[in-house]
């Protein structure tokens, strides 16, 4: 008689949202969010000195913005400070965007479509909401539509800044999930400008702009090194894209794309991780606090502020920001958990992913440079789009202060037991579980108690 199949029992076991992270994916975040908590409190003092600046000696202020600085040929780099920090020092920023975006593709929590999917939907539906949110209130008679996209970017180092000012524990998987999601954010807000505020295309500059790129792209991948040849490329391709009238940060956003991110044998860093590494603390640390030392200086007064809550355009991108961008990320959060059939991290609660998703409400740098580019003509509407873009980052800074403060005791609790290294070998107690030697070593310590696994976690403690 021929042997029948083995009969797998029905397994009720469901994928876990925001479960805890691996090893190697939890120090990478932990090493990058570092950089960026430090550059988020920059950040923050770079936009309140702005506006001192801007509101105390207006005049100096608008002289030193509006002084030029570059040759103006061949390539008409004749440029004011403030175009400077705006296509110059955020193509940095974009540059460490792209990176991030390739190796979360190649080796971080996009690679796995089914990972993918609760970051993707959740940023996507917190751009779009936003944008619908900002065109229904611009609908009428003295709006302005054309800037749908300001109150659709989140960011992150504002985000983080503001956890490291009030002083709020966040565990690793939230902060992982507010990290990626800001990356599928920074690609939205990419391709936005690359689509939508690009204009009077000169397709010559575009074509050299291009095989720069080729160039660049073929060095990298025949293992050419050195920086005295990438940099000086780099500058060229940029000028070039910036001449071409598509946006010079995109030029920042290719190159980071092209360097590989996965690990060969014999390396410890790919030469992505190892360039991010480098350029993260240019990008966290000066590039964006100088864009938001020249962009954040806007005027505020009682009339100014009134026109915020009674104009549409402004009106529009603060209930895009407080209530598009947590509506759309939380529904779509929950939306991704339902359409999958994947349950919640019981250490956490549905409570925890909507303060987060008030916290991605805070869209500074991005929304700050969409507002010069959606009104390049009215530097007025600009300027109180830009007041709305504070006003609005503000309201959900405080808002999830508050959210946060009141899970803060669990957090930290959550946070000394990710964190927990009883045995001192540099590996976290929680990944070491059903260790025998781990066991052995940690026997009769009193100096903590052993950390717990959730009832659903596998016996390694990972996801």
């Amino acid at each position: 008689m021929a042997s029948q199949p083995p009969v797998h029992e029905p397994t009720n076991r469901r994928r876990q949202l925001l479960g805890r992270l691996s090893l190697p994916e939890r120090t990478f975040i932990t090493d990058a969010l570092r950089t960026e908590t430090v550059g988020g409190v920059l950040l923050l003092a770079a936009a309140v000195v702005a506006l001192v600046w801007a509101n105390v000696w207006p005049d100096a202020y608008e002289a030193v913005l509006d002084h030029t600085v570059g040759p103006s040929a061949p390539l008409h780099l004749d440029l004011s400070l403030g175009t400077w920090a705006k296509d110059g020092l955020l193509t940095v920023f974009f540059f460490v965007a792209g990176i991030e975006l390739k190796r979360e593709f190649v080796a971080g929590e996009l690679r796995s479509p089914s990972a993918a999917m609760l970051p993707v939907i959740a940023a996507v539906c917190g751009v779009a909401l936003p944008a619908v949110l900002f065109a229904l209130t611009n609908a009428g008679p003295g709006g302005h539509p054309s800037g749908w996209a300001i109150p659709t970017a989140t960011d992150i180092a504002f985000a983080l800044g503001v956890l490291a000012v009030v002083g709020s524990h966040l565990p690793s998987a939230l902060r992982a999930f507010l990290l990626t999601l800001a990356v599928v954010d920074d690609l939205i807000a990419i391709l936005i400008i690359a689509v939508f505020y690009s204009s009077g295309i000169r397709f010559w500059a575009l074509g050299l702009a291009f095989a720069g790129l080729v160039l660049f792209w073929f060095l990298h991948r025949r293992g050419v090194h050195g920086w005295y040849l990438f940099v000086p490329l780099a500058l060229v391709i940029w000028a070039l894209m910036h001449e071409s009238g598509v946006h010079a940060t995109v030029a920042g956003v290719a190159m980071g794309l092209m360097l590989r991110c996965h690990r060969e044998e014999g390396e410890e860093q790919s030469p992505g991780e190892h360039i991010e590494h480098l350029v993260r603390p240019l990008s966290a640390g000066i590039a964006v606090p100088v864009f938001a030392l020249f962009s954040a200086g806007v005027t505020i007064s009682g009339p100014a502020l009134r026109e915020v809550f009674t104009q549409a355009t402004p009106l529009g991108i603060v209930i895009g920001l407080l209530v598009g961008k947590t509506v759309g990320i939380y529904g779509g959060t929950r939306l991704a958990a339902r359409f999958t059939r994947a349950e919640l991290n019981p250490q956490l609660k549905w409570a925890d992913m909507f303060a987060v998703s008030v916290l991605a409400g805070i869209g500074f740098t991005v929304s700050l440079l969409i507002s010069e580019l959606a009104f390049p003509g009215d530097p007025a509407l600009a300027d109180r789009s830009k007041a709305a873009v504070l006003v609005g980052s503000l309201l959900c800074a405080l808002m999830a202060t508050v959210l946060l403060k009141l899970r803060n005791r669990h957090y930290r609790e959550l946070c000394e037991e990710e964190d927990r290294d009883l045995d001192g070998d540099g590996i976290p107690d929680v990944y070491q579980l059903d260790d025998p030697a781990w066991q052995a070593r940690t026997a009769g310590r009193t100096d903590g108690a052993e950390p717990t696994r959730p009832a659903d976690k596998g016996p390694d403690g990972t996801r």
